[in-house]
């Protein structure tokens, strides 16, 4: 079973959170505390990431089998998915809707999208580990790669600087990364309350992908946060936890 956090007093009602690509549960710390006083939060690191189990798959069905499993022993929540997670989420609504109650989708479309992040597999490849004692060794060998602010220190928290690893499975999701910007094909609708999130400077979930969305999710919502970018959660938490909280209050 995926690795699991988890926070807040039993008895309320349940939420699981699915971080994106290159991400953790413990990227979501903030914002998971502050949901915990209204909800048992469930934040999980996904498969090849973190400390869950290795795989040889990072497929959308495999990812929303392992989101199943955690919530067949939690129980039927509310669901919150990123970017990755976003689209492990949908299938897991699409796929296991008796578990999932009502959905948030962070700055994602059930679509295939034409850009790759294998370049930041490549870059924290070239990290000469056995040269990293300090964070600050690793940012320092990371910034020559990446100019772009916040990327260097998002993919240094998946960094373990004591073992001189990542905890991230680099391989798997390099091989598998065009069924990571993929999404799959799927049958059935999710009619529940669906609310689609994005950042209001982000490009990911654009009009033209209303279509595929509303056939899907008959039920969505849109909404975007000002001033965010694709990484609306870390840019503007407050926003973030402010705008799903009172979605899953009013539905």
């Amino acid at each position: 079973m995926l690795n699991r956090v988890t926070i807040g007093d039993a008895g309320r009602p349940n939420l699981l959170i699915a971080h994106g690509l290159f991400g953790s549960a413990r990227n979501w710390g903030v914002i998971t505390k502050r949901l915990s006083d209204q909800y048992l939060v469930t934040t999980v690191d996904m498969r090849n990431h973190g400390a869950s189990p290795r795989a040889d798959t990072q497929s959308y069905h495999d990812m929303a089998g392992d989101l199943a499993e955690v919530l067949k022993a939690v129980g039927p929540a509310n669901v919150v998915g990123h970017s990755m997670g976003g689209k492990a989420s949908m299938v897991l609504a699409l796929e296991y809707p008796e578990l999932v109650e009502r959905l948030v989708v962070a700055d994602i479309a059930p679509v295939t999208y034409s850009h790759t992040q294998a370049h930041l597999i490549e870059f924290m490849r070239k990290i000469d580990l056995s040269k990293v004692d300090t964070r600050g060794d690793a940012d320092r060998q990371l910034a020559e790669f990446i100019e772009e602010d916040g990327i260097g220190a998002f993919l240094l928290q998946s960094l373990d600087v004591k073992a001189k690893e990542w905890r991230l499975n680099l391989d798997v999701l390099d091989a598998q990364m065009s069924d990571i910007i993929g999404f799959p094909e799927v049958s059935g609708q999710f009619e529940k309350p669906t609310l689609f999130l994005s950042g209001a400077v982000s490009d990911y979930v654009l009009p033209e992908h209303r279509p595929a969305i509303k056939r899907l999710f008959p039920k969505a919502n849109f909404a975007k946060i000002p001033g965010a970018g694709h990484w609306l959660h870390a840019e503007k938490p407050r926003e973030f936890e402010a705008t799903v909280r009172a979605f899953f209050e009013r539905t």
